[in-house]
């Protein structure tokens, strides 16, 4: 069993502005600079360390919306989309930090592109 992050146990604040919750985190999102997708392969001893937990739960702590799944060789593969400067931290969490305890060989950033709007609502872990 995983412990929790730190963050899921603890309950936070929002961070979005009052006039934009109604409205969900794609279109507090829509307001902001350009929109970016990348899609991610994370290699390394990233399977059976939480590592998908710890992935959505940052995820949700930046503010960009996608998924994350385990593939049969042994990665996480998924897909973030945001404002670029949160999909840069998304990338940099991927490629440096991870779950307390993976071990992060390498990761591969592909299809990095500029979209008009968010192809998710929120961050999920796909099965």
């Amino acid at each position: 069993m995983c412990p929790l992050p730190l963050a899921a146990a603890a309950v936070t604040a929002p961070r979005t502005p009052l006039r934009l919750l109604g409205r969900g985190l794609a279109a507090a999102m829509s307001t902001a600079r350009p929109l970016k997708s990348v899609d991610y392969e994370v290699f390394g001893r990233v399977q059976g360390v939480c590592f998908r937990m710890y992935t959505e739960d940052e995820a949700r702590k930046i503010g960009v919306v996608g998924w994350v799944k385990n593939t049969s060789k042994g990665t996480v593969t998924g897909q973030v989309q945001g404002p670029e400067e949160k999909v840069n931290s998304m990338k940099s969490w991927l490629s440096k930090v991870g779950s307390p305890s993976s071990r992060i060989d390498r990761t591969n950033f592909s299809n990095e592109k500029t979209i008009s709007k968010l192809e998710y609502s929120g961050f999920n872990i796909r099965y």
